[in-house]
């Protein structure tokens, strides 16, 4: 039975009663009629609202306005498809995958199909896409964006937006602007005192204009996005939500006509200041006055542009057109979808290695080893928090090989590693505390939330297990002792905590983390992987080893849950995983890690003891392949004794599917990466703690508009993996490079591009501009791209637009966009390393910087 959401339902009294008499629309509600404009329609309608109502609907919109047929705003997040906790509905790739494919016809498809589940469970108003570029790859929600780079984030959301909204729910691009990392996103929130401030971003102006804004401006351009997400963090001093500079551009400079609203609840903690700055809808709560009581005392006129607005976004979507007959109870997930989300999670999927040819499998392989608790029932397919999706089964990928193979091929399964969860809690009999009577540490406790100042308490603890770690009145505690091992080897530990936690072991730093969400888990929503910081220690039997754990409230939202656990030295699953390896023809090793809204990552490693496991397989079979179902940038040392890398991201619930039909060659890999994967922690920006994550509350983005493979190329450092580089099935070439001035200063540029392998693929054209010294750009920087399917041996001519827009740089003195005349070097690649054609396009000094420009070709070279 479909069940409507009740808000819906009850909403549009008025306007589905005039929908059943043809006529009434024009006389008695004049704002029903789809020929005029939705600014036009919104004037109408907001022309017979009452005060009160304009009140309701800017305070939150979550109470529908029967007498005017206005419906509610049914809020949930969909990154990666429809979220909080919903049932019957599908798992999609998460959105790197749909960035990884560097395809935005594929990008609209899955937007549409978001649309189309969100609006069938009763849903009108989506958090998505996330379009914040990702400044520093251990960005905890990295898995939700669209990459490091501004035009291909915005190429894609742009795509995305358009697929949603055609199915009439209100996608709320998020989160504007500048927000790069979770830690301190939103301050100490019950901490003593309770609320301080978020992370202050001090960032230039000229970045905000050429990194951080473009992805946003894409979507409001060209996505037509109806609605904009406002961020917690401060940038240059003022709250996101309260920033009259940022939310200014948005709507005085790009044209947004659709309406502003917060993130949840921690993002205004000033609500006249919000109302001022240019955020007109709170649906999501505020930590500051309440939002009817503000708006019953600003002008009219500043009421009236909230509520139009919003109102103006709904006529836009088609909210007052198409009635929505959904409900949460409503089964939404399709067939169709589910082979879509297997297409998106194959077309992103990068290859990186491929020696000796080891992929694709062959009718030759008798015999594979699926590696890795990976490869099972814990296998990553999501991230955790509120961009997770409950979804549907998940095939994984163990069970996709197996159906994959057939019965003629054995497969040889071993798990190798308990995985990248929580571990056994440390018993009390191997601890002792550093004074009081034992087993257990000895815990000392105090009111400030650094460890600093007289203690508060102390206690002897058996073991760190706890629902609720700290002491009434301690915001901080320490436990130390000493760990007495039993056997000599290698010791793994976990964390696993909602706040701040580290452990050492005799000294050294073996693991940590800051986690908002206890398991991941934001605040009872289900889907969310379980989240641990993992560390190894080498120990000696006998000989006691140090130990001290560290732990802070810091910016937890569910409580002080602390659990500290251990493996100690045990060869037999690794054991197990190199005789599967040695009995096959080939050795596939799944590996993973976890991340989260509220999290980052402490290290690009790969956590636990998959990096051992790894190469010990690598040793008994030089045919190993990795699949990695991690988040981005990952330090592989194993690198060169592996035979192939596959980089899978997080592939949702088709995982298995997807992944079998590229390891067997049945789908070509065709995806790119959206981001530089670096060779080591030091490289990139934000390698000091006054750049990440701050020092003092706040961040300094010193690298200014040098992000990404911006940064790399800037200053000389190699990747491990450039930005734009996967390999395929087959190989390309590209010639015959063409630029042709059009008009306007536009230029239209052409390659040829053939296919000169013998199995059909998919390359990505990319186009890069070199910018004159003198503007002070990174010597590259992405400006089109095109992905083109090709049979063996066929050829194709590629063509991409640079349009004059291209050419320009923010001036910080003009406070404007600014072309300066020069010779800007044009290269068309496969990668932001690999750019074989090249040319140079000279603009003329006698050209006004923002009017009509001469151009000419010299080159190539």
């Amino acid at each position: 039975m479909r069940t409507r959401h009740p808000g819906l339902a009850k909403a549009c009294s008025l306007a589905a009663l005039l929908w059943l008499v043809p006529g009434r629309a024009t006389a008695e509600a004049p704002w029903l009629n789809p020929a005029q404009r939705p600014v036009q329609r919104a004037n109408l309608l907001l022309g017979q609202m009452t005060l009160d109502e304009k009140i309701s609907l800017a305070a939150t919109g979550t109470t529908p306005i029967p007498r005017l047929g206005i419906p509610a705003l049914v809020f949930t997040d969909g990154p990666n498809g429809v979220g909080h906790g919903a049932s019957n509905v599908t798992a999609f790739p998460n959105a790197q995958v749909v960035a990884a494919s560097w395809d935005t016809a594929l990008a609209q498809q899955f937007g549409t199909a978001l649309g189309t589940e969100t609006a069938g469970k009763g849903v009108n108003f989506l958090g998505a896409p996330t379009v914040n570029i990702l400044r520093t790859p251990k960005w905890g929600r990295a898995a939700e964006t669209f990459g490091e780079d501004p035009y291909l984030c915005g190429q894609i959301a742009a795509a995305e937006i358009q697929g949603i909204q055609s199915q009439h729910v209100i996608s709320q691009v998020k989160h504007f602007a500048a927000n790069n990392q979770e830690i301190d996103r939103f301050g100490d929130l019950f901490g003593v005192p309770p609320f301080l401030p978020a992370v202050d971003v001090e960032v230039s102006r000229r970045a905000l204009q050429e990194i951080y804004f473009p992805g946003f401006k894409a979507a409001v351009q060209q996505g037509n996005v109806a609605s904009v997400m406002c961020s917690y963090p401060q940038i240059n001093g003022l709250y996101a939500c309260q920033n009259p500079y940022t939310l200014g551009a948005l709507k005085n400079d790009w044209g947004f006509i659709g309406f502003v609203g917060p993130d949840a609840t921690f993002a205004v903690r000033d609500t006249l200041a919000a109302v001022n700055a240019g955020t007109d809808n709170f649906a999501l709560g505020v930590i500051g006055s309440p939002p009817a009581e503000v708006l019953s005392q600003i002008p009219t006129d500043k009421l009236d542009d909230m509520v139009r607005r919003i109102l103006t976004a709904m006529f836009s979507v088609g909210l007052f057109d198409h009635f929505n007959s959904g409900g949460p109870d409503v089964d939404v997930g399709t067939p169709e979808h589910l082979a879509l989300a297997t297409q998106i999670a194959a077309a992103g999927t990068v290859l990186l290695k491929n020696d000796g040819q080891v992929l694709p499998l062959t009718d030759a392989v008798g015999s594979i080893a699926v590696v890795g608790y990976d490869a099972g029932p814990g296998t990553q397919t999501m991230e955790g928090g509120s961009p997770a999706v409950v979804g549907g089964p998940v095939i994984t990928p163990l069970a996709g090989i197996t159906a994959r193979a057939g019965a003629s091929v054995k497969i040889n399964n071993a798990q190798g590693t308990l995985g990248v969860v929580a571990l056994p809690v440390v018993p009390a009999d191997v601890l002792s505390p550093t004074s009081g009577s034992g087993p257990g540490l000895l815990g000392t406790y105090y009111a400030t939330s650094d460890l600093s100042g007289p203690p508060v308490a102390s206690a002897v603890s058996p073991t760190i297990d706890f629902k609720a770690a700290l002491v009434a009145g301690a915001q901080s505690v320490r436990w130390t002792g000493t760990l007495m091992p039993s056997v000599t080897g290698t010791y793994r530990f976990s964390l696993e905590q909602s706040g701040i936690a580290r452990l050492f072991i005799d000294g050294a730093l073996i693991a940590s983390g800051n986690v908002e969400f206890f398991d991941g888990n934001a605040i009872n929503l289900p889907g969310a992987p379980p989240v641990t910081s993992q560390g190894l220690a080498s120990l000696t039997a006998g000989n006691p080893a140090s130990i001290s754990l560290e732990y802070s409230l810091g910016s937890s939202v569910t409580g002080s849950p602390l659990h500290l656990g251990w493996q100690p030295p045990d060869a037999t699953l690794v054991a197990q995983a190199t005789a599967a390896a040695r009995a096959s023809d080939v050795a596939v090793v799944f590996v993973n890690d976890v991340t989260s809204e509220g999290m980052d990552r402490p290290s690009l490693g790969l956590p636990g003891d998959q990096d051992e496991l790894i190469e010990a397989v690598a040793a008994a079979n030089p045919r190993t392949i990795v699949v990695l179902h991690t988040v981005g940038a990952t330090l592989m040392p194993w690198l060169a004794q592996v035979a192939g890398v596959i980089q899978a991201w997080y592939p949702g619930q088709q995982s298995g599917d997807a992944i079998a039909a590229v390891l067997f060659g049945d789908i070509a890999p065709s995806g790119r990466l959206p981001m530089t994967f670096a060779a080591s922690e030091n490289q990139g920006p934000g390698t000091q703690p006054a750049q990440y994550p701050g020092v003092d509350g706040v961040v300094d983005y010193d690298e200014g508009i040098y992000v990404g493979y911006r940064y790399f190329d800037q200053f000389g450092q190699e990747p491990l993996f450039p930005f734009g580089y996967g390999l395929s099935y087959t190989s390309f070439a590209l010639d015959r490079l063409r630029v042709v001035p059009t008009s306007g200063g536009d230029y239209s540029v052409s390659v040829r591009v053939t296919n000169t392998g013998n199995r059909a693929g998919a390359e990505v054209v990319q186009l890069y501009l070199g910018f004159p010294p003198v503007t002070g750009e990174p010597p590259n920087q992405l400006k089109g791209f095109a992905k083109v399917f090709l049979a063996p041996q066929q050829t194709q001519t590629v063509t991409l637009a640079l349009p004059r827009s291209s050419f320009a740089t923010w001036n910080t003195t003009a406070n404007g966009w600014v072309v300066q005349p020069g010779p800007y070097q044009l290269r068309v690649g496969t990668s932001s390393r690999d750019l074989p054609e090249q040319t140079t396009i000279v603009l003329s000094p006698e050209s006004p910087p923002l009017h009509r420009l001469r151009l000419r070709t010299v080159g190539p070279g």
